[in-house]
């Protein structure tokens, strides 16, 4: 008996707690505040692991109209309308329970990825006067808007602000605990989320970081500084040159299959990265040609390998810094490698003073 107890109160306990949550076979009780009607809204879930479920409708002729549902985190939710699957440059739908029980809901100008980028009722989407709402009801947060819009972007993301974590009076949202990516298809009504890219989309900035952006670097502070220790110096430029050109190209493969994946709108990347690997296939193709060091013309070779080398490593060095931005990597990724770098000057510094004493 004292078995079959725990066994009913278990059952009842999880049935009360998943008929608090929400789903597209849930009847929709807002129609005291909701200012339009919801008995047409298309449904589907957009993002499985936190429960989100937008409401959709063509409710006029450039007239959409939008409920996003979640659990309550008991801080913010937020969906965007993005060109490309990106947080910066897109605009989005933020909304929480304040502390005092109010709710909020604000758009937002995602400019960049600091605090101070992402600017309160600022943004690209044109809403309805009066449209924005947000309910709360037992569990469950509800957004409710409209956009003046022909079509609305494809490009849905999605983020969960972290627990506990309820915008102060300023409205500053504080950095999210998890955010999704997703292709929606307002005809079908279909949410593909794009998440799966991410590992590719790290795999890309990492490879091509360590590759051209840290170990070409290094390795052409072996061939400038350490001629000395001949021939040991020169096998550990080419070893290291190597590892580093096999990693960048490995990078910038992926880059193409990430682009193709996504279709995002990166042009001035990849063409820098093109430019990154047209200058490494030079390198290559220069040390495969290079002259006896009796040769006249070795000054020559000398001259172009060098320069070309530092032209390789500027570019690189400023597209890793643009791919962080693209990616959204935060100011996390953007410190990690800027220490790296400045280590890199600071020692270029040294040397570059220790030889000139040596002159």
């Amino acid at each position: 008996m004292q078995f079959l107890s725990i066994c009913l109160l278990v059952f009842g306990y999880s049935f009360l707690v998943n008929s608090q949550l929400d789903s597209c076979n849930s009847s929709l009780s807002l129609n005291e505040v909701v200012t339009f009607n919801t008995t047409s809204l298309r449904c589907t879930t957009v993002w499985d692991s936190h429960g989100f479920i937008v409401r959709y409708a063509r409710s006029g002729m450039n007239l959409w109209s939008f409920i996003l549902s979640a659990p309550n985190p008991n801080s913010y939710i937020a969906i965007g309308f993005s060109t490309d699957g990106n947080m910066v440059g897109s605009s989005a739908i933020v909304g929480w329970m304040g502390i005092n029980g109010t709710g909020v809901i604000k758009q937002y100008d995602l400019k960049g990825t600091r605090e101070s980028q992402v600017s309160p009722d600022q943004g690209s989407l044109q809403l309805v006067n009066g449209s924005m709402a947000i309910i709360s009801r037992p569990s469950i947060l509800y957004l409710v808007f409209q956009l003046i819009s022909v079509q609305p972007q494809s490009r849905l993301i999605y983020a969960v602000g972290p627990t506990n974590g309820v915008p102060s009076s300023n409205n500053i949202l504080s950095e999210h605990q998890d955010k999704a990516s997703t292709y929606f298809d307002y005809v079908q009504g279909k949410s593909t989320i794009e998440g799966s890219h991410d590992t590719l989309r790290k795999s890309h900035g990492i490879v091509n970081m360590l590759g051209w952006g840290i170990l070409i670097p290094i390795g052409a502070l072996i061939a400038r500084y350490f001629k000395e220790w001949d021939p040991a110096w020169f096998y550990a430029h080419i070893s290291i040159q190597t590892v580093g050109f096999i990693l960048g190209l490995a990078g910038i493969i992926t880059g193409f299959s990430l682009d193709g994946k996504l279709s995002s709108d990166v042009g001035p990347h990849k063409a820098l990265g093109v430019l990154v690997l047209v200058n490494g296939c030079l390198q290559v193709t220069a040390f495969l040609i290079r002259p006896d060091k009796e040769s006249k013309a070795r000054i020559y070779w000398n001259w172009w390998h060098s320069n070309v080398g530092r032209v390789l490593i500027g570019v690189a060095i400023g597209n890793v810094f643009y791919g962080i931005s693209l990616g959204g990597g935060g100011s996390s990724w953007n410190i990690g490698y800027g220490v790296v770098i400045a280590a890199w000057l600071v020692l270029a510094i040294a040397l570059e003073v220790r030889m000139y004493k040596k002159k």
